[in-house]
C-alpha cells in the first residue's frame, strides 16, 4: 500500500432512538437490488415447462371463468365496457400487488443467511420482492392488447397516466410487503396467514364488480382499501372507466399512511433481524 494512501474505515452502528430512512444509502446498494430482483426473475421460471406461460394462464383463465359467472349468468353491471375488458383490466394491478405482497413477505425469511453474514440496507429485500413481478406484469399486459384488439374497444390518450398507477400499485405492494415481511420474522406462522390475507383482500376490490355500483354514501369507507383506487384508475386509463378522482385520492391517503408507519416500523425491527432469523 502506498503511504499516502488513506485507508477507509467504515464503522456500523445500531440506530438508536428515531429510526431515520436513509435512502441514499439503498441507492449505494443499487447493484445489489438489481441482481436480488435478477434472481427472483431466474428462480421463478427455472426449470419450468411451460416458462412465461405461466405469467399469461392463471389471470386469462381467472378472467375467462368471471366472465362466465359475473358477466354472462350474474349479469353484473360493467360500466357498457365488455365484461372480459372489465375484468381483465382489474386483474393485472391485483396479480403485480398480489405477487409483490407475497414475494417481499418472505423476502427477509428466505434470506436469512445472507443477513447473518453480510451487511446491506435491509430494505433492499423486501423492494427486490415488489419489482420483480414487473416482468410478469408486462406479459399480461401484452395479452391484454390482444383482447382489447379483439373485442376492436379504443384505446385513448389517457393510457399516458398508466405508469402513475402502475407505480401506485408497486407502493401499495411495498407498504403491505413492508409490515408483513417484518412480522414474519418474529411470527412463522404469517407466511400462511398471507394467502388467507389477501383471498379476503380480492373480494373486498372492485375486480369482479365496480365500486361504481355501491352506494355513494359508501365511497370514502370503501376507498380506504388503497386497492380500490389502483383497480379503478386502471380502469380508467385503460377503458375509460368513471374517473376515479376522489376514490383514487383517498386510497393514495390510505396507502401513503401504511407506507411512512410500515417504514417506522421496518426500521425499528430490522436491527433485530440477524439475530432473530
Amino acid at each position: 500500500m502506498l503511504k499516502n494512501e488513506q485507508e477507509r474505515i467504515f464503522i456500523i452502528k445500531p440506530i438508536h432512538g428515531w429510526v431515520s430512512l436513509d435512502l441514499r444509502e439503498v441507492w449505494q446498494y443499487r447493484e445489489m437490488l438489481y441482481f436480488l430482483v435478477w434472481r427472483e426473475i431466474k428462480v421463478r421460471y427455472k426449470q419450468t415447462a411451460l416458462g412465461v406461460a405461466w405469467a399469461v394462464i392463471q389471470p386469462f383463465f381467472m378472467m375467462v371463468i368471471f366472465s362466465l359467472l359475473f358477466g354472462r349468468f350474474v349479469n353484473v353491471p360493467s360500466e357498457g365496457i365488455p365484461y372480459p375488458l372489465f375484468n381483465y383490466a382489474a386483474l393485472l394491478p391485483w396479480m403485480l400487488f398480489s405477487e409483490g405482497v407475497m414475494r417481499s413477505a418472505n423476502s427477509i425469511v428466505a434470506d436469512g443467511g445472507l443477513i447473518r453474514k453480510v451487511y446491506f440496507p435491509r430494505l433492499i429485500m423486501p423492494l427486490s420482492g415488489v419489482i420483480s413481478p414487473l416482468v410478469d406484469f408486462v406479459i399480461t399486459f401484452l395479452v391484454f392488447l390482444g383482447i382489447v384488439f379483439y373485442f376492436r374497444f379504443p384505446i385513448t390518450i389517457r393510457i399516458l397516466w398508466l405508469p402513475v398507477f402502475i407505480l401506485f400499485s408497486l407502493i401499495t405492494s411495498l407498504a403491505v410487503g413492508l409490515w408483513l415481511s417484518a412480522i414474519n420474522v418474529k411470527y412463522r406462522d404469517v407466511r400462511y396467514i398471507i394467502p388467507f390475507l389477501l383471498q379476503c383482500w380480492f373480494f373486498v376490490s372492485p375486480i369482479v364488480y365496480s365500486s361504481v355500483n355501491l352506494p355513494r354514501s359508501w365511497h370514502f369507507i370503501y376507498s380506504l382499501n388503497p386497492m380500490v383506487g389502483v383497480i379503478e384508475g386502471f380502469r380508467w386509463v385503460l377503458l375509460g372507466a368513471t374517473p376515479p378522482a376522489l376514490i383514487s385520492t383517498v386510497s393514495f391517503l390510505a396507502v401513503l399512511s401504511i407506507l411512512l408507519s410500515g417504514l417506522h416500523y421496518f426500521k425499528c425491527m430490522e436491527k433485530t433481524f440477524a439475530d432473530v432469523v
